[in-house]
């Protein structure tokens, strides 16, 4: 089949599945950003989304397209390396070098860096949410569904934030040029068209990245609003004001 066969082919089942995760990253994004206004909204979502057959179905769709993604990835870039042959490193001296960007250059390295991230966010998070539902004989995880107390304890370790900025803008280097890449290869750009996907593209990748990195920052330096009595922080207020309400009572008899 010419979508696994040829190399045209693999850079189509790159590009939609590029796409895919595209989509489900904006998903992903608008749901970390309820994080910023609301600990319990954002909880119910994680509750929502935890061990149920739809969710576990999605998650194992979302792994396969990142597992292809990351397999053509490795495939096209060992092909093109070998068709270039020692030639490869003489890309700097072509007419055409001034226009290459630096993302087109090094789309492997920063695929390395977003895989290494993507492994560390499924540690700190999925393990310790979806995971610890499927199997609570394995992992103890007493709220595997309190996400808000999650990011909140991850956030707290400067290492974490560090390493997630990296990955943060690992991943805007990536999308600004898989992006338009993308459509070239689907063939939804022309000479002028191209121009304009690159300007969508980055417009849009910045604004998404922002999005993940704005709610790092914000629960890093303590200042998400959300932080201000609600999630778990709201339950113990809650059961603050019950214990004063019982002691009243006591004092009232």
């Amino acid at each position: 089949m010419w979508l696994f066969n040829s190399s045209v082919g693999r850079k189509v089942v790159m590009s939609v599945t590029g796409i895919a995760l595209i989509l489900f990253l904006t998903f992903h994004c608008a749901m970390n950003i309820v994080a910023l206004f609301s600990g319990r909204a954002y909880n119910a979502i994680c509750e929502l989304l935890g061990a149920n057959w739809y969710a576990v179905a999605a998650t194992m769709g979302l792994a396969a397209l990142a597992v292809i993604h990351i397999v053509y990835a490795f495939i096209l870039t060992a092909q093109n390396r070998t068709a270039r042959g020692d030639n490869r490193y003489e890309v700097a001296t072509t007419v055409n070098a001034g226009k290459v960007e630096w993302a087109s250059k090094n789309m492997l390295v920063l695929g390395i860096i977003i895989l290494l991230g993507l492994l560390l966010h499924l540690f700190n998070f999925w393990y310790n949410m979806m995971f610890a539902e499927l199997f609570p004989s394995i992992h103890y995880d007493a709220a595997p569904a309190d996400g808000f107390g999650k990011i909140i304890s991850t956030f707290s370790n400067p290492v974490f934030v560090v390493l997630y900025v990296v990955w943060i803008v690992a991943i805007w280097f990536h999308l600004s040029h898989g992006f338009w890449s993308a459509m070239q290869t689907l063939g939804w750009s022309g000479k002028t068209w191209l121009c304009r996907w690159k300007v969508i593209g980055l417009i849009y990748t910045t604004l998404l990245m922002l999005g993940f990195l704005v709610v790092v920052l914000a629960f890093a330096f303590g200042c998400a609003p959300s932080l201000c009595c609600d999630g778990a922080a709201a339950d113990c207020c809650v059961q603050a004001a019950d214990c004063c309400k019982e002691a009243a009572a006591v004092c009232g008899k």
